[in-house]
């Protein structure tokens, strides 16, 4: 038997032969692999690197969400604050105006007689408005002062015209019911008279 014959017939050297063919495959792995069947470090930096940007991104925008949750809470809560008696303080708006009318139906010259019971109760009833004018102060209500000032739709509502050519066009003329304003919000627009046929506003 020659020497060929014999190789192939001895299982020792045919395991060796396999076994030398195995090493031999083992030295260029798989794509994204090093030798030896390990992952390629450069590849999972890569990975690392897209993650961790992932990842901050996803942070800052949950930080970006709970500050607008927080601003809105506090935008909420400060409205509450400030708008909250919004209904009541309208209620109340018809006890100021009763005020300013007990005082304004006093007879003519009722102010200037001295120690008469009369005066006493007009200057009473004027200072109890001014009070109550003050305490709904305290909660961002406040007063319009129109009288003399150019027409705002926004604030104004205006029930009539006054021929007046002394005066531009467009100024309130005359008050007929008191506005009020709560924080930046129109609580009752003041109804007023309006002048017409002056010059224009502003000109």
């Amino acid at each position: 038997m020659n020497d060929s014959k014999k190789a192939e017939n001895d299982p020792a050297a045919t395991n060796q032969a396999g076994s030398i063919g195995d090493a031999g495959a083992g030295v260029a792995g798989p794509a994204g692999q090093a030798p030896g069947g390990e992952p390629d470090p450069f590849l999972v930096l890569e990975n690392l690197r897209r993650e961790n940007a992932e990842l901050k991104d996803k942070v800052l925008r949950t930080l970006a969400e709970m500050e607008n949750l927080r601003r809105r809470a506090e935008r909420e809560a400060a409205d509450a604050k400030t708008y909250g008696v919004t209904s009541f303080a309208r209620d109340m708006l018809t006890f100021a105006d009763n005020l300013r009318r007990a005082a304004e139906s006093a007879p003519a010259g009722a102010r200037e007689q001295e120690g008469t019971a009369l005066k006493t109760l007009i200057e009473g009833i004027e200072l109890t408005e001014r009070d109550f004018l003050s305490r709904l102060g305290k909660y961002g209500i406040k007063k319009l002062e129109p009288l003399g000032a150019k027409f705002d739709p926004n604030l104004h509502e205006a029930l009539f015209e006054v021929p007046d050519e002394t005066v531009p066009n467009g100024t309130v003329a005359q008050v007929m019911e008191d506005g009020y304003t709560i924080g930046e919000r129109v609580l009752r627009p003041a109804k007023v008279g309006v002048s017409r046929g002056g010059p224009k506003a502003g000109s």
